[in-house]
């Protein structure tokens, strides 16, 4: 069951801390699910970026937080009559949701002054909308949790 609140006030608010743990947790699961070629290389970019600053990848979903939670806040008001959970929801919304996402970490990666970021990021965006679909079911069953 959907809780009566806006995801602003349900991961923005006294429970941003616990929310980011968790969402950071399914970065690391779904990183470490990746086979093949393709993993190795989302591994490779994934273990760069955390050397580059320890963590970097958890500093940066904070500080992306409001931006996603505004991308995201439109369908959790319309996932409020669909009667799936909300990774089900999202994940039938899958191209749209994580272009959606992604158009927030463009902006994020063009502006930021940790240039060895824009490199590493640069190699793996090309293949970033597939990964981020195949999140999705996960992610949104974490913000379930979280803002119910």
């Amino acid at each position: 069951m959907v809780a009566v609140t806006t995801l602003h006030d349900a991961l923005l608010g006294s429970g941003r801390e616990a929310f980011l743990k968790a969402a950071v947790g399914v970065i690391d699961a779904e990183v470490e699910e990746k086979r093949g070629a393709t993993g190795l290389a989302v591994k490779a970019g994934y273990g760069a970026v955390n050397k580059i600053k320890s963590g970097l990848v958890s500093d940066a979903l904070d500080s992306l937080l409001p931006a996603f939670v505004d991308k995201l806040d439109k369908h959790w008001s319309e996932y409020g009559a669909a009667g799936t959970g909300f990774g089900a929801f999202l994940a039938d919304r899958g191209d749209q949701v994580a272009e959606e996402l992604l158009e927030v970490v463009d902006a994020k990666v063009a502006n930021t002054s940790q240039q060895g970021v824009k490199p590493v990021y640069s190699t793996m965006r090309s293949g970033a909308k597939k990964n981020v679909v195949e999140a999705l079911p996960r992610l949104g069953d974490v913000i379930e949790k979280h803002a119910s």
